[in-house]
């Protein structure tokens, strides 16, 4: 897949240009599936916050990932897939063009990417853009740290290590988010982590990383 692995969306006219370039068509031709799963998992989030992600709420920051003017917007959710069956959903994610997979808790999208079996599918679509808000790009991540857990089944926090480094969102937007937070938090991952707000994403294409920021970042390892 093509990854675009942001904090907060598509905030910025550098992050939308490397959209359009994964896209290689215009957004207003694309067929998106969002994905609200790891809401579910986080105690900030609930029903009015799945409401606003699936309606583009322009209110909101849903306004960056679903209100960008999609041909067309499904909802996959991923709690529902393994009651009907791969040969009723595969299709609507082959046919689609970009995944929008919207934050939450990491661990808990992690856990329904296996048990739905979409994290198996994955590999056999490189066509497709997957676009991460927060958790959405955090679990692609080996790890995302203790710190970011707030599933309380969550066995570790483990996700899919689809890419080689960890990802701290949402840089200088909360009290607990600061760089002097970050560093702590990447003392305890091993490997390479970068810290990023919400004017930087992290484009990943046939392994190869670029950060695209208008904001600030720091490679912590």
């Amino acid at each position: 897949m093509k990854l675009l692995l942001t904090s907060g969306g598509v905030t910025n006219p550098s992050i939308r240009a490397a959209l359009d370039r994964l896209l290689g068509k215009p957004v207003a031709e694309c067929r998106a599936l969002v994905v609200p799963t790891a809401q579910w998992g986080h105690p900030m989030c609930g029903p009015a916050s799945v409401r606003g992600l699936v309606a583009g709420d322009p209110a909101g920051t849903w306004r960056f990932l679903t209100g960008l003017g999609w041909g067309s917007l499904g909802v996959l959710e991923l709690t529902a897939l393994p009651s009907i069956g791969g040969s009723r959903w595969a299709p609507w994610v082959r046919e689609a063009d970009v995944l929008l997979v919207d934050g939450g808790d990491a661990t808990y999208l992690h856990h329904w990417l296996r048990e739905s079996g979409l994290a198996d599918l994955l590999p056999e679509l490189p066509d497709l853009v997957w676009v991460g808000v927060s958790a959405g790009s955090m679990v692609m991540t080996p790890r995302i740290g203790d710190y970011f857990v707030e599933w309380q089944s969550a066995p570790d926090d483990r996700t899919l290590g689809l890419v080689d480094f960890s990802i701290f969102p949402h840089l200088g937007l909360f009290a607990g988010n600061s760089l002097a937070h970050a560093e702590k938090w990447a003392a305890g991952i091993d490997g390479p982590s970068y810290a990023i707000d919400e004017q930087t994403a992290i484009v990943v294409v046939d392994g190869v990383a670029e950060v695209i920021s208008e904001g600030t970042w720091v490679k912590l390892r």
